[in-house]
């Protein structure tokens, strides 16, 4: 039997968003509610953009998009997506993904921007520069 091998790519990551290596070595392992991401804004190229800020949902303990006005627990910024991530055809798919939690963060290269209190959730871990 021949198995065939097959290379997948979706694009090239953009991590310019780091403001050091500090806190890569160490980031942890989670799960993505894909539903809970806009497809034009997180993933249009069909994968998550590493950099996006992320936040842990209350119910069932993944993660999806920051966002402050939010009530699912995602309201609290926790980190921010290490490295890109296919999206999956299907959003009820929820890939593993890795979290930065600890380190700098050039503001201004996120591909989502984070709210003041965002900022002071993350305060002592995160460093925006």
């Amino acid at each position: 039997m021949i198995l065939a091998q097959v290379t997948e790519q979706f694009g090239s990551d953009d991590q310019s968003w780091l403001g050091s290596a500090h806190g890569t070595d160490s980031t942890e392992t989670i799960a993505l509610d894909t539903s809970t991401f806009t497809p034009a804004t997180h993933y249009p190229d069909g994968y998550f953009k590493s950099g996006i800020p992320l936040g842990r949902l209350t119910a069932g303990g993944k993660y999806g998009p920051y966002d402050g006005a939010a009530a699912d627990g995602r309201e609290v910024l926790v980190g921010f997506l290490f490295a890109a991530v296919k999206a999956p055809a299907d959003n009820t798919l929820d890939p593993a993904a890795a979290l930065l939690t600890h380190g700098k963060v050039r503001e201004s290269r996120l591909p989502v921007p984070v709210d003041a209190a965002g900022k002071t959730d993350v305060a002592g871990s995160i460093r925006f520069v």
